[in-house]
């Protein structure tokens, strides 16, 4: 048996996922240019196994999100190399973002919702024009 084989401990990828997204929506409040990428909001973090790799998922105000990926791609090794001062771990992940449009797709839904619920609505066919005399 080896004896480097360790048991994994319990939970420390969702905690190490939570602790990067807070370091970087730091780093990125205060480094990157509101004006070029937008107002940019990190929604998720997810973590290889190994914690080499983790996809960060992000949303934007005011900006393309296209825009906001390039620039924070281009960043991402800087970005890695901040995180690395931060965190008190061996591995630091390499970084890659990825736009997040679950919140824009809320948005629509709960819009859709709304104009559904409205009174007078008809829920049932929205294309069929509403019937006057009814």
């Amino acid at each position: 048996m080896s004896r480097h084989k360790t048991k994994a401990i319990p939970g420390r990828n969702i905690r190490l996922a939570d602790q990067i997204q807070k370091d970087l929506a730091e780093i990125i409040q205060r480094e990157i240019d509101i004006k070029r990428a937008g107002l940019i909001t990190l929604s998720g973090v997810d973590l290889s196994a190994d914690y080499a790799h983790a996809k960060v998922y992000f949303t934007v105000i005011a900006g393309e999100p296209e825009v906001a990926a390039a620039l924070l791609n281009e960043k991402a090794g800087w970005l890695h190399s901040q995180l690395f001062k931060l965190l008190q771990i061996h591995t630091v992940p390499t970084l890659r973002f990825f736009h997040d449009p679950k919140i824009v797709e809320g948005i629509e839904m709960s819009l859709l919702i709304d104009r559904a619920n409205r009174p007078g609505s008809r829920a049932d066919d929205p294309d069929e024009p509403e019937d006057p005399s009814k």
